[in-house]
């Protein structure tokens, strides 16, 4: 666990009956195991399915692309034309779709990698995504919803350039700056790795689009 999390009740069943498509593989690995369970907890379905292997979104009412690393597979990402179709249909659709840093660069325009090749990307948020050779942020921060204090932390090497105005903007909790959140149609993406047993009121209400 990042963080000491005071004793918390059962998560309400805010999620009772609904099916959260969830992004796992290689390059979609940095998922926090308490996050699916909280998912559960508050009676959903988590459905997974691989981006690498070049399988569609599977039906759901709303979608967590988690952290990775898919710097290390954006050709592979960027030629997945079932994932990438599949991606761009779930958001026009205007389902809940929730992305933190590695979930949220493949929404961009691009994504440059280290030997500066630019990988065309979702194209769901405007904009590119950089790769650094030194750490970017590392750090506790948390969002303030109407729901209340969500928490987590930050963790990056990739920097962004996008017109976008962040909805919110994270407290940092040490040196790092506070993340920008974007809101984008039905996206919000981030560099955040929310933690949702902090508050599980508030993860649901990004997933069903209650913020």
């Amino acid at each position: 666990m990042p963080f000491a999390t005071p004793a918390l009740r059962p998560p309400p069943r805010a999620l009772a009956g609904r099916r959260i498509a969830v992004a796992r593989d290689a390059a979609f690995s940095f998922l926090y195991r308490a996050n699916v369970d909280c998912l559960a907890d508050m009676g959903a379905e988590p459905v997974f399915f691989s981006p690498l292997a070049d399988e569609a979104v599977p039906h759901a009412d709303a979608l967590y692309l988690p952290g990775g690393y898919p710097e290390l597979h954006a050709p592979r990402l960027a030629g997945n034309r079932r994932w990438l179709d599949s991606l761009r249909a779930f958001a026009a659709a205007k389902r809940p779709l929730l992305a933190e840093c590695g979930g949220m660069m493949v929404l961009f325009d691009t994504l440059v990698t280290r030997d500066g090749i630019a990988h065309a990307m979702a194209g769901l948020l405007p904009g590119a995504v950089m790769m650094r050779e030194r750490l970017c942020a590392l750090g506790l921060q948390s969002l303030a919803l109407p729901q209340g204090e969500l928490r987590g932390h930050t963790f990056h090497y990739s920097q962004l350039g996008t017109p976008l105005e962040p909805a919110w903007r994270c407290t940092p909790h040490g040196r790092s700056a506070g993340e920008h959140v974007f809101r984008h149609g039905s996206v919000i993406a981030s560099y955040l790795h929310a933690y949702f047993p902090s508050n599980p009121t508030a993860a649901a209400a990004l997933l069903t689009g209650a913020v």
